[in-house]
């Protein structure tokens, strides 16, 4: 009987697939029962998982490699003695491979400002939100007062902002300058407290020297934070020059 090769090729790529869907899931346990039981020798993660001493020491050594966990000899609690041969080591899930689950940080921030929202009114919340960029503007003012011209410091907002974890980016515009913010790590809980981005709006003028329009934003369900700089403070030198058309193409929406 002839077997068609197309078929094989294409039963063998579908057991190449199976294959990896097992080892990232083999992987997963691995890390879930670090993180239930904390630091694990091999041996009792090849007990609990019903595997093979090898594969287990296999998972083990990639996450190692990839930072994911970090190995250390067993301690020998006071009073006992260490057995013979060599000490048996423990693996443990690094701040790497805990941020790898998922948390509910959003849910416990938007509770905590709906509970200031109930109790102070918008009042609180609004001042909660400055203090928050506060404590930002305050980091890099400097930095960026000291860039020298208006699109020198648009370019240093950027560049601050990615330190802070916004993926940032600045270009010039025949209309000015224009701020993209490709990420926000707390857009899920501005969406239902847009103080949080109008107090960053405003930080943005005062380290700027100049008024700013908020175009868009990832709270809004916009696909990137979007931040108009007049020519005043936006004007040739930053990073790269578009049209005004690309301008409002990208942010989705219309200059004033």
């Amino acid at each position: 009987m002839k077997i068609d090769a197309t078929v094989g090729v294409a039963g063998a790529a579908r057991g190449e697939a199976s294959g990896e869907t097992r080892e990232s899931r083999t992987r997963d346990e691995v890390a879930r029962l670090l993180l239930e039981h904390g630091p694990s020798t091999a041996e009792s993660l090849r007990q609990r998982l019903g595997l093979s001493a090898t594969a287990v020491r296999r998972h083990l050594d990639a996450m190692v490699a990839e930072g994911l966990v970090t190995d250390r000899e067993q301690r020998v609690l006071a009073g006992r003695q260490r057995g013979r041969g060599r000490p048996a080591r423990v693996f443990a899930l690094t701040v790497t491979g805990r941020e790898a689950f998922p948390h509910a940080y959003d849910d416990l921030a938007a509770a905590a400002l709906r509970f200031l929202a109930e109790t102070g009114g918008d009042e609180a919340v609004t001042a909660f939100a400055e203090r928050r960029v506060a404590v930002i503007e305050e980091r890099h003012r400097s930095e960026i007062r000291a860039a020298g011209g208006p699109a020198d410091r648009l370019d240093a907002l950027a560049g601050a902002l990615s330190r802070e974890g916004y993926a940032a980016s600045a270009h010039a515009l025949t209309s000015g300058g224009e701020l993209c913010q490709h990420h926000c790590p707390v857009a899920h809980v501005a969406a239902e407290f847009p103080q949080l981005c109008e107090a960053e709006t405003r930080a943005f003028a005062r380290l700027l020297g100049t008024h700013v329009q908020r175009l868009a934003t990832l709270a809004r369900g916009d696909e990137v934070c979007t931040t108009h700089v007049p020519a005043a403070a936006g004007g040739q030198g930053s990073t790269r020059t578009d049209s005004t058309d690309t301008f409002t193409a990208r942010s989705g929406r219309k200059l004033a």
